[in-house]
C-alpha cells in the first residue's frame, strides 16, 4: 500500500478480510527511523495479536482490509518468474546473434537461471500453502453444512422457533457465501500458479459464481454446501414412559 502520514489515524478501527469479514482491530505500527510503515500489528477477537506487512493492508476511507498474502506473493511471483524467462531468452538470442560476449552472457544466463530456481522454489511454497488453505475452506464448508441440516431438524421437529432459526440461519448462510467465494479464489490462485511454474502465463480467469440451493424452509432463500456432504446423522427423541418429553 501507498504510505500514508495520516495511517495512525487508522488505530483502533476494525480490520476485515477480503470477504468482509472481521478479523481484529488495529492496534499499532513498526516504523523505521525514517518514517515508514512497515508493519501492522491487529488485535484478533481472542485477545491475541498478528503481525502483517502493511504491503497487504488497503485503507479506503473508513474501510481498512487485510488482503491475503497468499494470493498477494502468488499474484507478484506469477510476474516475475515469466519476466526473467522472458528476459534470459531475449539474452541467448542474442548471444546466438553474437550480439554479446560470451563471458557476459555466462555471467548474466547464471543470475537469471539462479533466480528462476529460486522464485520457483518460492512459488512451490506459496502453492502448498494454497492447497491447505483450500483444504480448510472444504473443512468448514463441510461443517457448516451439517449446521444448516442440524437447525433444520430442530426447527421441524419444533425444538427451534422461526426467530431463532431465521437468526442462525442467516448467520450460517452468510458464512458458506463467503467461504466458497474464498475458495474459489484460492482455486484460481493455484491454477495460475501450476500454469506459471509450467512455463506458462495466463489471465486470470473470472470466477464462477457460487450456485446456492434452496431450502425448503420458508425462513430461508438459498444456501450454499459442498457437494460431497456426507449423510447427516440421524437424531432421534425418545420419550420414556411416565415422563416428560425431552
Amino acid at each position: 500500500m501507498s504510505q500514508n502520514s495520516n495511517l495512525f489515524l487508522s488505530i483502533g478501527k476494525q480490520v476485515k478480510d477480503e470477504y468482509g469479514r472481521v478479523t481484529g482491530k488495529i492496534a499499532s505500527f513498526a516504523v523505521t527511523p525514517r518514517g515508514k510503515f512497515e508493519e501492522v500489528f491487529v488485535e484478533r477477537g481472542d485477545g491475541k495479536f498478528s503481525k502483517h506487512s502493511v504491503d497487504y493492508l488497503k485503507v479506503d476511507g473508513s474501510e481498512i482490509t487485510l488482503l491475503s498474502k497468499i494470493k498477494s506473493d502468488a499474484c507478484i511471483l506469477c510476474d516475475h518468474i515469466p519476466l526473467i524467462w522472458r528476459k534470459d531468452q531475449a539474452l541467448g538470442e542474442l548471444h546466438a546473434k553474437k550480439k554479446i560476449d560470451p563471458e557476459l552472457y555466462k555471467q548474466l544466463h547464471s543470475a537469471f537461471d539462479g533466480a528462476l530456481v529460486q522464485l520457483r522454489s518460492e512459488a512451490q511454497a506459496v502453492q502448498a500453502e494454497t492447497e491447505k488453505e483450500i483444504s480448510r475452506c472444504l473443512e468448514e464448508i463441510k461443517a457448516l453444512s451439517y449446521a444448516v441440516v442440524h437447525i433444520e431438524i430442530e426447527h421441524e421437529i419444533g425444538k427451534m422457533d422461526d426467530q431463532s432459526y431465521g437468526t442462525a440461519f442467516s448467520i450460517i448462510q452468510d458464512n458458506l457465501k463467503k467461504i466458497n467465494i474464498e475458495k474459489s479464489d484460492l482455486e484460481v490462485t493455484k491454477n495460475k500458479l501450476s500454469n506459471t511454474l509450467l512455463g506458462d502465463k495466463p489471465a486470470f480467469p473470472e470466477k464462477p459464481p457460487s450456485k446456492p440451493i434452496e431450502s425448503t424452509s420458508k425462513a430461508s432463500s438459498s444456501v450454499y454446501t459442498s457437494p460431497e456432504l456426507p449423510e447427516p446423522p440421524v437424531v432421534v427423541y425418545v420419550k420414556e414412559i411416565g415422563k416428560t418429553g425431552i
